[in-house]
C-alpha cells in the first residue's frame, strides 16, 4: 500500500493523505486564494457610500439569464405604488405563461394565484412561468411589458444593456454587464427596500412542491438577504447579492462564473474583502484579493 508521510513524521495510506489535504485546503480562508475573481466579470459597491469598491471587466457584455427577473420585479413594485396593480391582484395564469419552458415555479393554465405570491415564485424558484405570468397581468402582454422592462432599464442607467424577454431565458440580442446590473440592484433596493423579503425567502411551495432559493449565501453567509442567481450557456453562472453587516451594506455582482461552485466561492471572497475593507481589515479589496488595482474605482 502507498503510504504518505506528513512533516510531523505521522504516515498515512495515501487515500487518507488525500482526503485530509483536500480537508485542509477547504479550511483555508478564502482572502488565501489569492488572484482576480473567476468570472467574466465583476463588480463591488458600498451602498452606504456610494462608492465602487472594485471592478473587474465591469462593462463587458454577458447574457443576464435570470437576473433580469429584478428588472421585472422593479417594473411590479413601481406598477404597485403607481396604482396600475395591487399585490393582492388575483392573477389568472395564462396557457402561454403555465408552459413557458427553463426554470419555473410549477404553474398550470388557469391557476389563480395573488400577485404577491408570484412575485415569490419569481424571486425563489426563478420561476420563468410566473415571471410571464406577471408580465401579462401588470401591462397586458409581455411584448408591453418588455417594452417598458428597456425604458425603465435606461432611466436607472443600464445603458448597456437590452432585454427581449421578461425572464432572461437565452434571445438573441439580449444582453446586460456588471456594471449595468449594479445600477439596476442599488436603485432597487433603494427605492424598494421592502422586496429584499421576497428574495431572502427558502422556499416557496405549489402543487405540493417545493422550490428552494438557489442564492448560496443566505442562511450561510452573515447580513445577507438577497437578491438572485442567474445560469445560462452562453453566460456561465451569475449572481447578484447583497449584505448588510452593522452600518455597511454592499452589493456585489458576479457574471460568467464557470460552475456555481465557483460562483458560490468567488462571491463570498469578493464580500469579504468589502467587509475587510469596511472594518479597516485591509487598504483595498483588490489587496485584499491579492491582485494590483489597476481598474476604475469611482463612486457612481
Amino acid at each position: 500500500m502507498r503510504v504518505f508521510s506528513f512533516p510531523s513524521g505521522k504516515v498515512l495510506p495515501l487515500r487518507a493523505a488525500c482526503a485530509a489535504l483536500f480537508v485542509c485546503i477547504l479550511a483555508l480562508p478564502l482572502s488565501a486564494l489569492a488572484g482576480p475573481i473567476r468570472a467574466k466579470s465583476a463588480i463591488l459597491y458600498d451602498l452606504d457610500k456610494r462608492v465602487v469598491l472594485y471592478e473587474q471587466n465591469a462593462d463587458a457584455r454577458v447574457p443576464p439569464a435570470s437576473l433580469t427577473k429584478i428588472l421585472s420585479m422593479y417594473l411590479v413594485f413601481d406598477a404597485v405604488e403607481d396604482g396600475r396593480v395591487s399585490l393582492k391582484d388575483n392573477v389568472r395564469v395564462s396557457r402561454r405563461a403555465a408552459l413557458e419552458g427553463g426554470s419555473r415555479m410549477g404553474l398550470r393554465p388557469g391557476d389563480k394565484l395573488t400577485l404577491e405570491r408570484l412575485l415569490y415564485g419569481m424571486a425563489v424558484a426563478s420561476g420563468n412561468d410566473a415571471s410571464c405570468a406577471v408580465a401579462e397581468h401588470v401591462y397586458g402582454s409581455q411584448a408591453a411589458f418588455i417594452k417598458k422592462m428597456n425604458s425603465i432599464g435606461k432611466k436607472l442607467g443600464m445603458d448597456n444593456s437590452t432585454f427581449k424577454t421578461p425572464h432572461g431565458l437565452p434571445a438573441k440580442g439580449q444582453y446586460t454587464t456588471a456594471r449595468d446590473m449594479l445600477n439596476l440592484a442599488r436603485n432597487y433596493i433603494a427605492r424598494f427596500p421592502k422586496a429584499l423579503r421576497y428574495h431572502s425567502a427558502r422556499t416557496v411551495t405549489i402543487h405540493n412542491r417545493t422550490c428552494e432559493n438557489k442564492n448560496p449565501q443566505l442562511g450561510r453567509y452573515k447580513g445577507a438577504d438577497g437578491l438572485k442567481t442567474g445560469w445560462a450557456t452562453a453566460s456561465g453562472y451569475n449572481i447578484i447579492t447583497t449584505a448588510r453587516r452593522g452600518k455597511t451594506r454592499l452589493i456585489a455582482v458576479l457574471l460568467g462564473a464557470p460552475s456555481a461552485q465557483v460562483r458560490a466561492q468567488e462571491i463570498d471572497r469578493l464580500m469579504n474583502g468589502g467587509f475587510a475593507l469596511s472594518s479597516g481589515k485591509t487598504k483595498t479589496v483588490a489587496s485584499y484579493l491579492g491582485v494590483r488595482q489597476t481598474t476604475r474605482y469611482a463612486s457612481r
